[in-house]
C-alpha cells in the first residue's frame, strides 16, 4: 500500500492587478520537499518531488537509473516520513548490489532537479549568509518586464525548449540574460554573470518557470530581493522565501500577478 502525503496545500496569496487594489486570492499550491533515496543502507540520491506514489516513483527511478532491470529486482520497498522529508529505503537482489557504487562513479546532474547530487536529507539546509535587499521595483515596471521578456529568449525562439533567467533593474530593464534547457541552470548562468559584473545594478530576476526550492535558494545566494517567476510556486518554495525575507511574485502574467511573499510592503 502506498504512504502518501498530502500533494497540494492550500494558501491565500495576494492578487495583483497592473492598475487597482491588491486583494486576496485561494490557491492550492503543489508541495515539494526532499526525498532521499536510500539502497541497501547508503544514501544514493536527494529528490525535491511530490511525495506521492512513492514506490512508484522509486521504482521508476532504480530502472532509468540503471541500478535494475526489472520491478523484481526489488526485495522491499519502504518510504516513511522524517522530520527534513520523506525516505525511501530500498533492498535489492544481491547480484545488483554493485550497480549502485559504479552508477555513483559515473552519475552526473540531469536537467529537472538540482539537489539530484545530494545523498542525504540533512544535506538539504545549507546556510543562507544574508538577508536580501528590499527591492526598490514598483508594479508598473514588472508588467513592463513581462511585455519584453520574448525579445531575450534568443534561443528559445529558434527552439520553442529552453527556460531563461533574466536580470533586471528597478524600471523593469533588461541587463543581463541566461538560456538553457534545465531551468537551474539557466538561473545558475545568470548569477554567475552578475557575480563577475557586480557593476549591474540588479534589483530582481524573472525566470520563465515555475519556482521551486532551488531557485529561490538561489536567488538568495545571489543576494537579490525580488524573485518572479511566470509559473506557479511551490510550497517548499514559498516557506523558505518567507523564512529568509525574499520578496516572492509567482504566476506573473500581463494581466495579474501573485504576490507569496512581500516583507517590505511593496505592493500594499
Amino acid at each position: 500500500m502506498s504512504v502518501d502525503a498530502e500533494p497540494t496545500r492550500p494558501l491565500t496569496l495576494l492578487r495583483l492587478p497592473p492598475e487597482g487594489p491588491v486583494g486576496p486570492v485561494a490557491r492550492e499550491v503543489a508541495v515539494e520537499c526532499p526525498v532521499a533515496i536510500e539502497i541497501d543502507g547508503f544514501g544514493y540520491a536527494v529528490m525535491m518531488m511530490t511525495p506521492a506514489r512513492l514506490e512508484d516513483f522509486a521504482t521508476g527511478f532504480l530502472l532509468t537509473e540503471r541500478l535494475i532491470d526489472a520491478p523484481n529486482d526489488i526485495l522491499a520497498i519502504e518510504p516513511f516520513a522524517a522530520e527534513a522529508g520523506w525516505i525511501v529505503r530500498v533492498s535489492l537482489a544481491g547480484h545488483l548490489r554493485g550497480r549502485m557504487q559504479d552508477r555513483v562513479r559515473h552519475r552526473t546532474s540531469d536537467t529537472s532537479c538540482g539537489l539530484c547530487g545530494l545523498s542525504g536529507l540533512e544535506q538539504i539546509a545549507r546556510p543562507v549568509t544574508r538577508r536580501p535587499p528590499a527591492p526598490r521595483v514598483r508594479p508598473a515596471a514588472l508588467f513592463a518586464t513581462l511585455a519584453d521578456v520574448r525579445t531575450n529568449q534568443p534561443l528559445n525562439a529558434r527552439t520553442g525548449a529552453v527556460h531563461a533567467a533574466m536580470a533586471c533593474d528597478s524600471a523593469g530593464r533588461m541587463l543581463a540574460a541566461a538560456e538553457d534547457v534545465g531551468r537551474h541552470n539557466a538561473l545558475d548562468k545568470l548569477i554567475g554573470r552578475l557575480a563577475v559584473e557586480p557593476e549591474l545594478p540588479a534589483d530582481f530576476i524573472l525566470v520563465t518557470s515555475r519556482i521551486s526550492y532551488e531557485m529561490v535558494d538561489k536567488a538568495l545566494v545571489a543576494g537579490v530581493g525580488l524573485l518572479v517567476g511566470i509559473s506557479a510556486p511551490t510550497s517548499l518554495a514559498i516557506d523558505h522565501a518567507r523564512a529568509h525575507g525574499l520578496t516572492l511574485i509567482a504566476l506573473a502574467r500581463a494581466d495579474a500577478m501573485l504576490i507569496a511573499h512581500d516583507p517590505h510592503h511593496l505592493f500594499d
